[in-house]
């Protein structure tokens, strides 16, 4: 089920009913779609008419930031908990170790995909990573060329967005993939090149918050939130 903000779509599932549908979608051979969708990228949208169509022609998209989850409260809806970017690849990655599915990691500097790589397999000792591409290969035909080599069933891009979610959708088509996910800057993070927010601030629903205190001049987008929130109850 999905609800609407500002006409963006938002999927309601939890991590765990998201995964059992990307496991059917693999099994069934179905190519899906997951974006983060966060009140930055909702009032984005309402100036940017594609980058609307954009978010809504995905598959699943994901309550990426609290925003989303008061303004579910607000009107009623069914969003109980985010569902982060990172933490849906990690959730991903734990479904693919258990049941032999394979990933392929795409984006991000040099060097930063394979760390990430070296990390998950930490976590996750007998996950598939079948393949691993920077986000610097200026070679198109290259790129698609090996993903589809790797034939992997799991394609996590990390390109930024919107970059990233263009990407997936235009070439959707050409690739022998079956589930794709913009992950933003998740392999910066999953490499150990930037921390993340203690769990307390990341459970409470407070990451922003020590982000703003680590990088001040997030304040700008920080302060959008409350807009977000006004035009969703003035507004749907």
């Amino acid at each position: 089920m999905k609800e609407s903000y500002l006409g963006v779509d938002v999927c309601n599932h939890s991590y765990v009913s998201l995964t059992h549908l990307i496991k059917d979608d693999i099994d069934r051979n179905r190519q899906s779609c997951i974006v983060a969708v966060n009140p930055e990228k909702v009032l984005k949208a309402q100036a940017d008419d594609n980058l609307r169509q954009l978010l809504n022609q995905a598959t699943y998209q994901i309550p990426d930031g609290v925003g989303i989850l008061i303004a579910s409260k607000f009107k009623k809806g069914l969003i109980k908990e985010r569902v982060t970017g990172i933490d849906m690849l990690l959730a991903l990655c734990e479904m693919a170790e258990k049941h032999d599915k394979t990933v392929f990691l795409y984006g991000a500097k040099p060097g930063v995909g394979e760390k990430a790589r070296e990390n998950l397999l930490k976590t996750f000792p007998s996950l598939r990573v079948v393949g691993v591409m920077d986000g610097y290969e200026k070679n198109h035909q290259k790129i698609l060329d090996t993903i589809n080599l790797a034939k992997p069933d799991i394609l996590f891009v990390g390109l930024g967005s919107p970059r990233q979610e263009y990407w997936i959708l235009e070439n959707m088509p050409q690739l022998n993939v079956r589930i794709f996910q913009g992950v933003g800057g998740s392999f910066d993070v999953l490499s150990g090149n930037i921390k993340r927010a203690p769990r307390f601030f990341r459970k409470s629903g407070l990451e922003w918050l020590y982000r703003l205190g680590k990088e001040p001049y997030r304040i700008k987008r920080q302060l959008k939130l409350p807009l977000f929130l006004f035009k969703v109850l003035t507004k749907g």
